[in-house]
């Protein structure tokens, strides 16, 4: 069944809710008490004069408590700048991707004739693994395969249609939405669309958001927000070889607890971390999903529930009031349980479902939020960690390193010669 959220209003209101989630994503921006910011470096007096009290002891606190050079730093020195926080701000071209599969380790593991290109034959994996692997499909793998776009929110028609027919927000498409989108389109005057009808739904990015999009949010609301840690960790999490650090978590509805090392050793283990609040992790919602499944023999996966990213009371996403997800920060061990419950039924997300202390001791030790990814091998050593949420969060790039995983390690893996084979 659909939420009880619609695109009435016909064509018009469904291309303004697309366009609204989309550019608030791709902006990282979102709510309505706005100020213009420029993003040019400010003085220091007026980097404060618009800020309450609270705000400027914030400012205070954080000066004080955050180390230079550090991403925290640069987050914090962005925001009171007055920056807009796109991929290329803050933390973000500090905390980009990390990967132990660079190319030329690749090509020494694979590459058995040195031509600078692998192929089927030279791949110690499956045909299948090899065929997702090879992303342009041209029958070898070679060092454009394994770029990826600079952050997970770049604009494309495909993700404005997703966004316009993904009317409850759980990162999946159903037939159901599907065809009340199609009746929305066309609004009964016709049994078909056309192609002026799909260029007016999904036209090229405007150049101004200043003036098409959501406004930018205060200073103050992000500034509070970042200290609060609903922006992302201050810590900058374990880095590529470094032995994962090991917790004890509940499940959302308290029938298990796992502990991350009792897993090591049997398979890789994927840890997603994201929350209810986050639009772009719950986007995001089928590809993760799809790899649970697609992995399932072969992989751990363990979902993680973090602080929310955009609580009432916070900076508040109005793309997340009109899918009825208001939701404050908790307060308690308690109440995260039972958002993140709520959430994991909106998701449909089959793996175990932890939900972090009300502490955040495992989202800050592996800065995981508001949403990030990792890869951990049978060694307990990281393997592959996400860029941050919401630009770095990429299940495409997590599936490339895990498949590269599988494949160098065979034996562990079980993914044989005579597996291989067998497929072919």
């Amino acid at each position: 069944m659909l939420s009880s959220v619609s695109l009435t209003g016909g064509r018009r209101s469904a291309v303004c809710y697309c366009l609204s989630i989309l550019l608030t994503a791709t902006s990282a921006v979102g709510q309505d008490d706005s100020e213009a910011s420029t993003g040019s470096p400010q003085s220091t007096a007026d980097q404060l004069k618009d800020l309450s009290p609270d705000g400027q002891k914030a400012v205070i606190r954080l000066s004080a408590g955050l180390s230079p050079g550090t991403e925290a730093r640069a987050m914090f020195e962005d925001i009171l700048d007055g920056s807009r926080l796109s991929s290329d701000d803050g933390w973000f071209p500090l905390a980009k991707s990390q990967s132990r599969f660079s190319w030329s380790s690749i090509l020494q593991r694979f590459d058995g004739n040195a031509d600078e290109r692998i192929t089927a034959d030279e791949f110690l994996g499956s045909q299948k693994d090899f065929s997702r692997l090879d992303r342009n499909s041209d029958d070898v793998l070679t060092e454009s395969d394994l770029k990826w776009p600079d952050h997970a929110l770049a604009w494309s028609p495909g993700t404005m249609f997703f966004y316009a027919l993904d009317q409850d927000g759980n990162g999946k498409v159903t037939e159901e939405e599907c065809v009340t989108w199609f009746s929305e389109m066309t609004q009964e005057r016709d049994d078909f669309v056309t192609l002026d009808d799909l260029r007016a739904a999904f036209p090229a990015p405007v150049d101004s958001l200043k003036e098409a999009g959501p406004k930018h949010p205060t200073r103050e609301t992000l500034l509070l927000a970042f200290e609060r840690q609903e922006l992302g960790s201050h810590q900058a999490g374990p880095e590529v070889d470094e032995v994962a650090p090991n917790f004890t978590l509940k499940t959302s509805d308290g029938t298990q607890t796992i502990t991350l090392w009792d897993r090591v050793g049997h398979k890789p283990i994927v840890l997603i971390f994201g929350n209810f609040t986050c639009g772009p992790f719950r986007s995001q919602a089928g590809n993760i999903e799809r790899l649970s499944r697609s992995f399932a023999d072969r992989a751990d996966f363990l979902m993680i529930y973090v602080r929310e990213a955009h609580p009432t009371g916070g900076w508040f996403m109005k793309s997340n009031d009109r899918l009825g997800i208001r939701i404050r920060q908790p307060e308690t061990y308690d109440e995260r349980c039972s958002v993140a419950f709520r959430c994991r039924g909106h998701l449909e997300f089959d793996m175990p479902f932890l939900v972090d202390t009300i502490d955040d001791a495992v989202g800050s030790a592996y800065s995981g939020m508001p949403s990030r990814l990792y890869l951990i091998d049978q060694e307990g050593r990281i393997a592959f960690k996400s860029g941050r949420g919401p630009f770095g969060f990429k299940p495409g790039e997590l599936e490339q390193n895990l498949l590269l995983l599988l494949a160098a390690n065979p034996v562990a893996s079980g993914d044989t010669t005579e597996r291989r084979d067998a497929e072919q």
